[in-house]
C-alpha cells in the first residue's frame, strides 16, 4: 500500500456536491493499493499512520502522534498512486490492484485505524471526489509498505 499522508488543520471530502465527510485537525491520507498487498499491508500502514510523529511537541518538535493530539483520520481511496510514468508520459496502471481486492484491504486499513483509537473518516470507494484540505505545515510523507521509500 502507498500513502500521501499530510497533516491537515481541516479537511473535507464532497461527491455529486454533497460533503460526506468533514475533519479538523489530524492526518488525511490518499491511499492506493497494490496487487501485492495483504490484510498485513492494511494493518501496518493503519499502524504506521495513526502512530507517526508529525504533531508538534510542547518545545515545537515534530514528536506526537495523532492518537496523542486527538486528531482524525481521513482515508481517500487513491489508484491513481500506483500509476506508473517511468515510460512515456500517461500513467500505466497495471501495479494496482483491482476494484473487487482494493476495497476490501481500504476497509480493513479503517478498521485497523479505528482499532488503534483513532476517528476515522472516508471518502467513497469509486467515486469522483472533491477533496479539499488546508495543509499544516505544510507536512506530507511519502509511506509504502514496500518501503520503496
Amino acid at each position: 500500500m502507498r500513502a500521501v499522508a499530510q497533516r491537515v488543520s481541516r479537511a473535507s471530502v464532497d461527491v455529486d456536491g454533497v460533503r460526506i465527510a468533514a475533519m479538523e485537525r489530524g492526518l488525511l491520507a490518499l491511499v492506493g493499493v497494490a496487487r501485492t498487498d495483504t490484510g498485513e499491508d492494511a494493518r501496518s500502514l493503519a499502524a504506521k499512520l495513526v502512530h507517526l510523529r508529525v504533531f508538534e511537541d510542547a518545545e515545537g518538535k515534530m514528536n506526537r502522534s495523532l492518537l496523542e493530539v486527538g486528531g482524525s483520520l481521513g482515508v481517500v481511496s487513491q489508484f491513481t498512486l500506483l500509476g506508473d510514468v517511468r515510460k512515456g508520459r500517461r500513467p500505466a496502471f497495471g501495479e494496482a490492484a483491482p476494484p473487487a481486492q482494493a476495497e476490501p484491504l481500504l476497509e480493513e486499513l479503517v478498521e485497523a485505524a479505528r482499532a488503534e483509537g483513532a476517528p476515522v473518516v472516508t471518502g467513497r470507494f469509486r467515486a469522483r471526489m472533491d477533496v479539499a484540505l488546508v495543509n499544516d505545515g505544510p507536512v506530507t510523507i511519502l509511506l509504502d509498505t514496500t518501503r520503496q521509500f
